[in-house]
């Protein structure tokens, strides 16, 4: 009697017996979480990274397909002026008042607004991507989140670092995965 593939974020997941050295792979932690899109206000974006406490958002188009990853860190960058990103010490002169100012000058710009002019590919694997694989592409695009898309390229679900970094550190070679 063989076990069913669990469906994990819409991907349903291999039987073992059909995984590479049956590793877990990326349908297997992949989570749905909410996305934005480009014309989103960038409020929305985060009140949904504070609610959710998520390092980032991925960015989708009218097709549900990954464009780009919205980190937090990108919206800070854009919310604090560069001569305080640049002298950190500045920062101790401004009074919380003032400060506040920065978040609600936010409030005009668009989730495009905040990614770079020429976006970079976003952070995407296939339900089928290893662990290593998935570290891979977040190492070297440097992406607290990425992508777990369908063979037509649309989002079936979401990796972020912690639940990849808990993937690692709770399956070791040989053990199944976390139940």
């Amino acid at each position: 009697m063989g076990v069913s593939p669990t469906v994990t974020a819409g991907v349903p997941a291999r039987p073992a017996s059909e995984r590479r050295d049956g590793a877990m792979q990326a349908g297997d932690i992949a989570v749905s979480l909410p996305t934005v899109t480009s014309a989103d206000p960038v409020a929305k974006a985060v009140r949904m990274m504070a609610v959710g406490r998520l390092p980032g958002l991925i960015v989708v188009d009218a097709d549900s397909r990954p464009t780009a990853v919205l980190p937090g860190s990108q919206v800070l960058r854009l919310a604090i002026p560069a001569s305080f990103q640049e002298d950190p010490m500045l920062a101790r002169t401004v009074d919380e008042a003032r400060a506040d100012s920065f978040w609600r000058e936010l409030g005009g710009l668009s989730v495009g607004d905040c990614l770079p002019r020429q976006p970079l590919r976003p952070a995407t694997v296939s339900a089928d991507a290893t662990l290593l694989e998935i570290a891979a592409v977040m190492a070297r695009l440097r992406s607290p989140l990425v992508a777990v898309v369908g063979p037509d390229g649309v989002l079936t679900g979401t990796i972020t670092l912690d639940r990849l970094l808990t993937s690692l550190a709770v399956t070791g070679p040989g053990e199944p995965p976390p139940g």
